[in-house]
């Protein structure tokens, strides 16, 4: 008698997968709730434990761990000492086993999940069963995942030995097994531990990396789903997907309606109203030289007017949480634009990960602002002042170091970008808002070690400075933004973005 052991969590299409199996020849033998689930929709099944002779013990924690169950899937048909052992103990072979597990992190996705709650679902039969079918694959076909169902149907269809098919198979249950435990650790360290292990999966395919001379691909950890949903356009680069994210990260900055333009992983413009199709007009034209052919973020639904706005010019990729229909139709005229809805319902990575040419490096994200701020100057600020310092602010934690920001009217008017001295940033910044810098703000990501960018900002006539304290010259540039009636805020947090 030919057995094919049935043991899932995911149901889904089960049925299906069932009837070409008993089709094939087979009995099924399956776990007390699997077995109640195809008992109910008319399947004949053998429950494990009349095989084993036990049932289910502790709560339904043990129930496949046993002899008859791993000595039938992992004995090897070409040995003749294994199929002795088989015979003399009555053991059957099992030749198929199909496995899905406990979901443990979609349970673990909801932030008030108990510990207890999560230990619960983490799978131990379901894992030993994958990693001892795949383990034997020349004999036994794994079936790990419904996603497989179909391509098993069309194998069980040929009746050819299968062997590459099986082996495929095989890497398919030692992947999701690797990747399962991974979430576990990583659930349970929840800090940095001195080993940590990344399990990644290729999502997308990508035409090449930053240049053409390099190779790339879109992983994600833990076999998470793609973080973004492409309604349309030409397919995504490896820069479309950094800018995008960049973008992302910052427009989550903001409460308000805010649209962000990046370009080259550095915003161009930035501009928050609480008229969404007035923000889109304000980050343009922030901007507009540098916005073409750039990355817009937007934090809200798009509607048909900002999207008939957007179309008026060239961009690469159009992100934002959602659409409205109309939006969608207007953008659809635009074939090779990349519009893209992007998902918060997939988890986050737990650390933001660099490679060097040799190792990793790893940190925590910057997820704070600032936790407390200090006015240094006989000047103070309103709270509309304080508004703007923080959109400011904001901007420049997203801006490549060294970072300054000159706003006004929550909307960027000039930025200074990945510069190697600070006054140089500040020089740009200054110099792209020109006469607009006139009772603007400016936001700067570390301290000004010298005075020398507090005067410069002055004869621009900026109204207020927020920046990061700590230079050992904190006192000589209070001392010039005193002198020159400026408003001085000083925080806590540096925005270094390397």
């Amino acid at each position: 008698m030919k057995y094919a052991l049935i043991s899932v969590w995911d149901k889904t299409d089960l049925e299906k997968l069932c009837n070409k199996i008993i089709n094939k020849g087979y009995t099924l033998l399956a776990t007390s709730s699997t077995a109640k689930y195809l008992k109910e929709k008319g399947f004949e099944v053998k429950e494990t434990s009349e095989l084993t002779g036990f049932s289910e013990l502790i709560g339904g924690r043990v129930k496949t761990l046993h002899p008859k169950i791993f000595a039938g899937i992992l004995a090897r048909r070409d040995n003749p000492k294994d199929m002795e052992d088989l015979k003399k103990e009555n053991i059957p072979l099992i030749d198929i086993v199909v496995c899905n597990l406990y979901p443990f992190q979609q349970v673990i996705k909801n932030k008030n999940t108990t510990l207890e709650e999560a230990l619960e679902n983490i799978d131990i039969g379901g894992v030993s069963l994958l990693r001892a079918a795949a383990k034997n694959f020349p004999f036994v076909l794994v079936v790990p995942s419904p996603k497989y169902y179909d391509e098993v149907i069309n194998y069980l269809e040929k009746e050819d030995n299968g062997l590459e098919f099986r082996r495929r198979m095989a890497i398919k249950a030692f992947s999701i097994t690797s990747t399962y435990d991974n979430a576990i650790m990583n659930y349970l360290a929840q800090t940095f531990e001195d080993v940590i292990s990344l399990n990644l999966t290729k999502k997308l395919d990508l035409r090449y990396g930053e240049n053409p001379q390099q190779k790339a691909g879109f992983y994600t950890l833990n076999d998470e789903d793609l973080p973004f949903i492409q309604y349309q356009g030409k397919e995504l680069s490896y820069n479309n997907l950094l800018d995008t994210d960049s973008a992302w990260n910052l427009i989550k900055e903001f409460d308000e309606p805010t649209v962000a333009i990046i370009k080259h992983n550095n915003p161009c413009g930035v501009a928050s109203d609480n008229d969404s199709l007035k923000a889109f007009i304000k980050a343009f034209e922030s901007d507009p030289v540098s916005a073409y052919g750039g990355i817009v973020a937007c934090n809200f639904e798009i509607d048909e007017n900002v999207a008939k706005e957007i179309t008026k010019h060239f961009f690469e990729v159009i992100v934002a949480p959602s659409y409205k229909e109309e939006a969608l139709k207007v953008f659809s005229q635009k074939k090779n634009l990349r519009v893209l809805k992007y998902r918060e319902d997939i988890p986050e990575n737990p650390f933001e990960i660099r490679s060097l040419r040799r190792g990793v490096l790893v940190q925590s994200f910057n997820d704070i602002l600032f936790d407390n701020y200090e006015v240094k100057t006989s000047a103070k600020p309103t709270q509309k002042d304080m508004e703007e310092l923080i959109f400011a602010l904001k901007v420049v934690k997203h801006v490549k170091s060294n970072a300054i920001v000159v706003s006004k009217d929550k909307q960027t008017l000039g930025i200074g970008a990945g510069q190697m001295n600070r006054v140089n940033a500040v020089k740009i910044a200054l110099e792209q808002a020109g006469e607009k810098a006139k009772e603007a703000y400016l936001a700067s990501d570390a301290f000004f070690p010298f005075p020398d960018s507090i005067e410069l900002a002055a004869k621009y006539g900026i109204k207020a400075i927020i920046q990061p304290g700590g230079s050992i010259r904190d006192n000589e540039v209070i001392e010039a933004a005193e002198k020159n009636n400026l408003i001085l805020v000083m925080i806590s947090s540096r925005h270094f973005r390397h």
